[in-house]
């Protein structure tokens, strides 16, 4: 019995020893203060990481304290997190802790952690991700898009709060809030100024509730775009100056919206904002709550 603890004692060294050793491996080449880049046609550098320190071994580098920027043809991107890793072969990138995505539109992402596929200029997380652009806040679990957020696809328990500034000197009034939540996923694109919202969509504002199976939200394009310029010349900047006022909702499947004690159902709505007018659509029904007392009589 003795000999088999033993045995059994060293067969356990001998594992923890080997995973120790497996973990601990040597870099063949550590670099502090490095700087990856990549460049495409002429010579022109598209990409770039720097940081702290970097381990390089036969096909992964393991990075410290990064900091990332994607050149690209309309705006640039940074990204910053504290570790990562750059699969060379697969030409990945994995980002962890304090990930942070800024665009030169101004849109913010933040999550514990990314991958970013170069070539195919993806990034995607399963983790918990915050997307801030202008006055408009998305939270969500999981999410796939282009590095620059102007299309990306949140995958579940969505949560967007937008809330506008009446004037650019002013706060927003929490009056004006709209909070919209769905089970997911919600698609993004922010060039033509639409979401779409999946599964147990609601809509909350200061004086309606809008409850769907689909809903299309298209939002306001601000003033800054409205400046006469050709469609051309300002389509780059079309997709960052989304405004966050909704301009127009379509609500598509097991409708149902909540006006004080109002009732209504349908198959379909369209909500606009300007007028606050709801189209129902495909047999409506309406509950309508009065204070009135109805009393039955017969005439002679």
């Amino acid at each position: 019995m003795k000999k088999f603890f033993l045995v059994v004692l060293f067969s356990l060294i001998w594992i923890g020893s080997a995973i120790y050793a497996n973990n601990q491996q040597e870099a063949d080449q550590t670099i502090n203060d490095f700087n990856l880049a990549g460049f495409g046609e002429q010579g022109k550098k598209n990409w770039e990481l720097s940081g702290k320190s970097a381990d390089i071994f036969s096909d992964i580098v393991r990075l410290k304290d990064i900091t990332g920027n994607l050149y690209g043809k309309e705006e640039d991107i940074k990204l910053t997190a504290q570790e990562g890793s750059f699969d060379k072969q697969q030409a990945l990138i994995h980002l962890q802790k304090d990930v942070v995505i800024t665009t030169s539109g101004g849109a913010k992402l933040t999550t514990n952690s990314l991958d970013w596929d170069r070539k195919n200029q993806v990034i995607s997380t399963n983790d918990a991700v915050n997307i801030k652009k202008q006055d408009m806040v998305t939270t969500a679990e999981g999410a796939v898009g282009h590095p620059d957020l102007k299309q990306i696809s949140l995958t579940k328990d969505v949560t967007v709060e937008i809330n506008p500034q009446s004037e650019p000197s002013k706060e927003a009034d929490p009056k004006n809030k709209t909070v919209i939540t769905c089970d997911g996923p919600l698609e993004i694109d922010y060039q033509k100024n639409l979401a779409v919202f999946n599964n147990n969509v609601k809509v909350e504002q200061k004086d309606v509730v809008i409850y769907s199976d689909q809903m299309d939200v298209y939002f306001a394009v601000s003033d800054k775009n409205k400046s006469g310029e050709s469609k051309e010349a300002t389509s780059a900047m079309d997709a960052n100056m989304m405004g966050a006022n909704l301009e127009k909702i379509i609500a598509k499947g097991n409708v149902k919206i909540v006006r004080g004690e109002n009732v209504s159902y349908s198959d379909g709505a369209i909500y606009t904002s300007s007028d606050k007018k709801i189209i129902l659509t495909g047999k409506p029904k309406l509950v309508i709550f009065s204070t009135e007392n109805f009393n039955a009589t017969s005439g002679n």
